[in-house]
């Protein structure tokens, strides 16, 4: 457990912040991207196993959540938007379970489709004493014809305007090839909505997408730079404002968003100043699925009539709530009031 001494909002902050979260309600917000299931087996370590130099833990209890694209539209339900998925499922338990956990929030899933002979993606964290001991990962790109792709697109245009903004959720499990990140956008662009992308591939063409949301070492790749390790200051961090202009040009969003874990955020965009985002968090468990609420928020923010700078404050604001709990999880408004409330007193 880490604890770090957050930040104060900027004034008036939280009378606004609230003004905003009424808003989000009957937003409605398309996550195109990976699919998968998050399971999690909870015990506790007595003893290193006989067999090799490893703990052997027991089991104490186990859950399922959604992992990748459908843990974005969990945090999109968590803050009372609508959400819905388009991506790919398995023909198997997993991907029945997964699709369960979703329709339980409220996920609509109009836009999934089997993803061939292709299992669901599954990734199972072992935890033990709140520490991560293992974790067993099973994956495969969706096994599809070119002209299920080609009617996975015309999906992804159609439920794109009928939404209010448009998530694309790269966990480079290939669902989000060129030809699907296109159709959203061009859909984006001819409703006049917002649209984020929480990024994998470099190899993407996103030019004009509204906001980037890569972590600091996801910005060093995307810049083909080594990271020499964070500065005491991000704005003083002459590596750091290197690699963020490498993706602005590489990438043309207009406004990138760089997460830098106990550091808050970096915000910068072509032609202005950056500004840093200082960290909102009080203790940090687990970083697990921190990157899904901030695209989340951040995003629908947006679309509720914020501007850049506001909605990277509360996503920055919601993911120190979701990194103060064990596993992927979500933040609620009365959550990011209370960190707004608590931040101030």
């Amino acid at each position: 457990m880490k604890t770090t001494p957050p930040a104060l909002p900027p004034a008036g902050f939280a009378a606004a912040a609230r003004r905003r979260l009424a808003a989000f309600r009957g937003r409605r917000i398309l996550v195109v991207g990976d699919l998968m299931l998050d399971r999690y087996v909870y015990g506790s370590v007595e003893r290193i196993s006989p067999e090799a130099p490893v703990p052997v833990v027991r089991v104490t209890r186990e859950t399922l959540m959604p992992g990748g694209a459908g843990n974005v539209a969990w945090n999109l339900r968590a803050m009372g938007a609508e959400a819905a998925v388009a991506g790919f499922l398995g023909r198997d338990r997993e991907g029945r379970e997964l699709a369960a956990l979703l329709r339980r929030r409220g996920v609509r899933l109009d836009a999934v489709m089997p993803a061939g002979d292709a299992p669901t993606t599954v990734k199972t964290r072992v935890v033990a004493e709140r520490q991560q001991v293992v974790r067993v990962d099973r994956d495969a790109a969706p096994d599809l014809a070119p002209r299920e792709r080609a009617r996975f697109c015309r999906t992804v245009a159609a439920a794109a305007a009928r939404s209010d903004g448009v998530i694309l959720a790269d966990y480079g499990k290939g669902a989000l090839c060129q030809p699907v990140v296109d159709a959203a956008l061009r859909a984006a662009r001819a409703a006049g909505i917002p649209a984020g992308l929480d990024p994998k591939n470099p190899d993407l063409r996103v030019a004009g997408i509204t906001v980037v949301t890569p972590n600091r070492r996801e910005a060093f790749h995307l810049a083909g730079r080594a990271d020499p390790g964070a500065a005491a200051e991000p704005l003083r961090d002459a590596a750091l404002l290197d690699a963020a202009g490498r993706v602005l040009r590489h990438w043309r969003p207009r406004h990138l968003l760089v997460t830098l874990g106990p550091q808050g955020m970096l915000l910068a965009r072509a032609g202005a100043a950056p500004i840093h985002v200082p960290t909102r968090a009080r203790e940090v468990f687990d970083v697990s699925g921190a990157g899904d609420t901030v695209i989340a928020v951040c995003v629908l923010a947006l679309a509720a009539g914020a501007d850049i700078v506001e909605a990277a404050e509360l996503a920055n604001y919601a993911a120190g709530v979701v990194v103060g709990k064990m596993g992927t999880a979500t933040c609620s408004p009365a959550e990011l009031l209370a960190a707004l409330d608590g931040a101030s007193a």
